[in-house]
């Protein structure tokens, strides 16, 4: 039926006109003649949940997420979604090699195991924030991950979850959304906690492993680094890539960011940023802005740049307590890195902030317009950076884990955030599908 708008017009006179406007309303069957190309793009662009929600109109669409030729589509029409994926923070172990010849040695490794695993049980699902619409989603996690490996990386859909036992390094990489995984060969060097980074297209997949080398049974020492490589031209390498880390360095064990070719980390007492190219394969050393006054520094990635945050606590009176954002700046001519100041937390609000975390220190991460900041032991305080906006806001309370920090089950260590990007498909994972990847994997 069509519409009808009455629109009155009073002048200044006695006299009034009234005008009427038919607007027609849109033919609800309409949408069943449209054609089923069309549907399929329109529903392309409809974010992971109502996309699942409109599986459960007909069989038609509940069956796309099996079709190929839907699947292309939705590869290149579907808007990016910079969302943030939350895991319960646990305590590592220290999984140093086992002397079996020590009866005590072996008696405690088997409990710090079972401790390890009932946490894992308990633990097996993820929170997803969509920051644009300030709304939280549950993930159950059904097979992946197995008992002792904890998440470390994500990148184009694909979270990366590493192995917790001292030794080579299991990466299994899995898209959530549509519960599907992957294992990656164990590395060639064994290691405790070393830093992962992970980079996923739809054409490639690169990780790098670095630091936290085991030089004994009882040491580890930054030492080396490893890279795994694999693209659609049939190009690859199985760690065989590995590079010398700088002298003396000290890393942030698990905290790695991909920025324009590069991967960053922060290296501690005094800090630094260590850049690795992965073109030519070598490191390099930045400077830190303030570096001697800073706390809990972090590094993220947003709209396409590299933003150190951190908290200035500077002793001199003209130069008060805050929170401050820097970019990097690269001179492509003459290669010199330079930070740039890009925002600053209020005054009162970084009070506020201060009050709520008690010098327990936080974390931050960056995807798209938005940085997130969790504070170390709570699962309570979220506080979020839009970019565009330039405005700061405390998120809403994860409903989906109980109030204190960790929840029901979790160790008090609050949550673990990573940048996650939701996608029904993550075509790289297929190559490792092919050989030479004919390894063992942990469901075999």
């Amino acid at each position: 039926m069509p519409i009808t708008t009455i629109n009155m017009v009073t002048g200044s006179s006695s006299m009034s006109s009234t005008s009427i406007v038919t607007t027609p309303r849109m033919d609800t069957r309409l949408w069943s003649k449209l054609p089923p190309p069309l549907l399929d793009r329109i529903i392309a662009f409809l974010p992971p949940p109502a996309f699942f929600r409109a599986r459960s109109v007909c069989k038609r669409w509940y069956s796309l997420i099996f079709s190929n030729t839907f699947l292309q589509l939705y590869l290149h029409v579907s808007p990016r979604h910079h969302w943030f994926i939350f895991f319960k923070r646990k305590t590592l172990k220290s999984y140093i090699h086992r002397n079996n010849n020590n009866a005590n040695n072996e008696k405690q490794p088997h409990h710090d195991h079972h401790l390890l695993h009932q946490n894992i049980q308990e633990n097996c699902e993820g929170y997803l924030y969509d920051p644009r619409e300030s709304a939280w989603y549950r993930l159950v996690f059904s097979s992946v991950p197995p008992s002792g490996f904890s998440p470390a990386s994500s990148s184009g859909g694909l979270v990366c979850w590493v192995s917790d036992d001292a030794g080579p390094k299991t990466l299994i990489l899995s898209n959530p959304i549509v519960k599907t995984f992957a294992q990656l060969p164990p590395t060639l060097r064994p290691r405790l906690f070393p830093s992962i980074g992970l980079i996923a297209t739809n054409a490639s997949i690169h990780a790098v492993v670095a630091g936290d080398d085991l030089i004994s049974p009882f040491a580890v020492k930054n030492l080396t680094t490893e890279t795994f490589h694999i693209d659609t031209n049939g190009f690859y390498s199985i760690w065989g890539t590995t590079s010398a880390l700088p002298r003396l360095c000290s890393l942030e064990s698990g905290r790695m960011v991909f920025v324009d070719g590069k991967f960053y980390c922060m290296n501690y007492s005094p800090f630094s940023i260590l850049s690795h190219d992965v073109s030519t394969n070598q490191w390099l050393k930045i400077q830190a802005p303030m570096r001697r006054f800073l706390r809990s520094p972090s590094l993220v990635e947003c709209r396409g740049r590299l933003v150190l945050v951190a908290a200035v606590e500077k002793s001199k009176l003209n130069v008060p307590r805050s929170m401050r954002l820097w970019g990097l700046q690269v001179n492509v001519a003459t290669t010199n890195a330079a930070w740039v100041e890009l925002e600053r937390m209020p005054q009162q609000l970084y009070e506020q902030f201060v009050e709520e975390e008690r010098g327990s220190g936080f974390d931050c991460v960056g995807h798209g317009d938005f940085i997130v900041v969790t504070v170390r032991g709570s699962s309570e305080r979220i506080l979020l950076f839009d970019f565009y906006r330039k405005a700061w806001h405390w998120v809403p309370q994860c409903p989906f884990v109980a109030c204190g920090g960790g929840g029901e089950g979790g160790d008090g260590n609050g949550l673990h955030g990573l940048a996650f990007e939701p996608r029904l498909a993550t075509p790289a994972m297929a190559l490792l599908d092919q050989p030479p990847f004919t390894f063992q994997s942990f469901g075999a």
